[in-house]
C-alpha cells in the first residue's frame, strides 16, 4: 500500500498538469477558429476566402506532428508542450494589431504559428500518457479510460470554446477577446513551465531524424484510415456549416457559435464514455479493450449518415430538423470512432520515443484536416452544402476500405 502511495501520486500530478494544460489550450484554440470564421464572414468574405484562412493552420500541422514527434522524443515532451503554450501566445499577440493589418496573408501567418502550438500541444498530451500507465492488461484498460478522458474532456472543451468565442465577440469585439484568452493563456503557460517533469517522454535511444517516417503496418494502416475519417467531417465542419446556417437560416454569430458549441461538448462528452459505450469500461474489465475490428464497425456504422442529410436537404425534408438531427447522430458516432483510433495509436506506438509513432499519426490527421477544410470552402462555393455532405461519405467510405487491414488485436 505504501508502495502504491509512492509511484502513482507523481505519475497523476503529471497527467493532471499535461491535460489542464491541454484544456487551457483547447478553449483558445476552439475560441480563435469560430472568431476568425464569423469576423470574417461579417466583412464579407467569402467561405472560400474562409477556407483560406485556415489552409496554413493546417499546412503547418502536417509538419509539425512529423518534425513534433522527433523533437519530443529527443528533448523531452515538458519542452514540446510549454513550446507550443508559447507559440499560442504568440500567435493570438498576432491578431491584435490594428484591423487595417489584419489582411489575409497577416491571419493565414498568424494561424500557421496557431497550428504548429496546437500540435506540438496536442501530440505532447497524447504521448506523454504512455509512459504513465503500467504495459499490463489491465493497464491497457486503465490506458484507453485516460486516452478517452484527456480526448473526450479536450473537445467538450473545444465546443465550450466555440460559445466562448462567439460571446466574447459579441460582447468585446474581435480584439478584446483575443487580448483575453492572451493574458489567461499566459498565466497557464507560466504555471505548466514550473510544474511538468523534465524528463517527461524522453527516449532512452536518441532517434535519428530518418525515423520520422513509422515503418509500422498497423500504424500506417491507422493513419491511412484517421486521414479520410477527418477530411470527411471537415468537408462540412469548418467553413460550409457554419456559413450555410448564418446564410440559408438567418442564424445569428451566437446561434451558430453555440450550436457548434453544443455539438462539440456532446462530442466529447461522447469520447469520454467511449469505454463504456464499447464494453471495455470499468465494469467490462475481462473484456478485450478495442482493435482493428472495433475501428472498422463503427466506420461502416458513420458511412451513411452524411448522404441521409444530403438526401433530405435536396428534398426539402424539414431542412433544419434534419440537418441538426444529422449531424447529432454523426456526432455521436465520430466520437467513439475517433476514441477508438486515440487509443489504437497510444497502444501500437513503441514504448521508447512513443512521440515518433503517434507525431506521424496526427501528421495524417492533419493531412486530412487540410484536405477537409480545402475541399468545405470550395465545394460550398460551387455546389452547396448537400455536395459537402456526399463527398463526406465517399471519404468514410475509403476510411472503411483502410480499416479492413487493421490488426484484429491491440499490438
Amino acid at each position: 500500500m505504501h508502495a502504491t502511495k509512492q509511484a502513482w501520486p507523481p505519475q497523476l500530478g503529471q497527467y493532471l498538469t499535461i491535460t489542464a494544460n491541454y484544456w487551457a489550450f483547447t478553449l483558445t484554440d476552439g475560441a480563435l477558429r469560430i472568431l476568425v470564421v464569423l469576423h470574417f464572414h461579417a466583412l464579407g468574405y467569402s467561405a472560400l476566402d474562409i477556407a483560406l484562412l485556415f489552409v496554413f493552420y493546417e499546412l503547418f500541422g502536417v509538419f509539425t506532428n512529423l518534425v513534433g514527434g522527433y523533437l519530443g522524443a529527443r528533448l523531452g515532451l515538458n519542452r514540446t508542450m510549454n513550446i507550443g503554450l508559447g507559440l499560442q501566445v504568440v500567435a493570438l499577440g498576432m491578431l491584435l494589431v490594428p484591423s487595417a493589418l489584419l489582411t489575409v496573408p497577416w491571419v493565414m501567418a498568424a494561424q500557421a504559428l496557431s497550428s504548429i502550438a496546437k500540435d506540438l500541444n496536442k501530440m505532447s498530451a497524447k504521448s506523454a500518457i504512455k509512459g504513465l500507465v503500467p504495459q499490463d492488461n489491465q493497464g491497457q484498460h486503465r490506458l484507453y479510460r485516460y486516452v478517452a478522458w484527456l480526448t473526450g474532456s479536450k473537445n467538450a472543451l473545444k465546443g465550450v470554446g466555440f460559445f466562448l468565442g462567439a460571446a466574447l465577440l459579441g460582447l468585446w469585439g474581435f480584439h478584446g477577446a483575443i487580448l483575453a484568452m492572451a493574458l489567461a493563456l499566459t498565466l497557464v503557460w507560466l504555471v505548466s513551465m514550473l510544474k511538468l517533469n523534465a524528463a517527461l517522454g524522453q527516449a532512452k535511444n536518441k532517434p535519428k531524424f530518418s525515423e520520422i517516417l513509422s515503418k509500422s503496418p498497423s500504424v500506417n494502416r491507422l493513419a491511412g484510415a484517421r486521414l479520410f475519417l477527418f477530411a470527411a467531417r471537415d468537408v462540412w465542419f469548418v467553413v460550409a456549416l457554419p456559413v450555410y446556417l448564418a446564410a440559408q437560416f438567418q442564424w445569428s454569430p451566437i446561434e451558430v457559435g453555440g450550436f457548434l458549441a453544443l455539438w462539440v461538448i456532446g462530442y466529447g462528452a461522447v469520447q469520454t464514455l467511449a469505454p463504456i459505450i464499447t464494453g471495455t469500461g470499468n465494469g467490462a474489465q475481462s473484456s478485450s479493450p478495442p482493435d482493428g475490428r472495433s475501428a472498422l464497425r463503427w466506420a461502416v456504422a458513420l458511412t451513411a449518415i452524411p448522404a441521409l442529410i444530403a438526401l433530405a436537404l435536396i428534398n426539402q425534408v424539414a431542412p433544419q430538423i434534419s440537418l441538426i438531427g444529422g449531424l447529432l447522430a454523426f456526432g455521436a458516432i465520430f466520437a467513439i470512432n475517433s476514441a477508438v483510433h486515440s487509443y489504437l495509436i497510444v497502444s501500437y506506438a513503441k514504448d521508447d520515443g512513443v512521440s515518433l509513432d503517434v507525431g506521424f499519426y496526427y501528421m495524417a490527421n492533419a493531412m486530412g484536416r487540410l484536405l477537409g477544410t480545402i475541399l468545405s470552402g470550395w465545394l460550398y462555393q460551387q455546389w452547396g452544402l448537400s455536395a459537402c455532405l456526399w463527398i463526406s461519405s465517399v471519404m468514410l467510405a475509403i476510411t472503411v476500405v483502410i480499416s479492413i487491414g487493421l490488426p484484429h488485436r491491440s499490438l
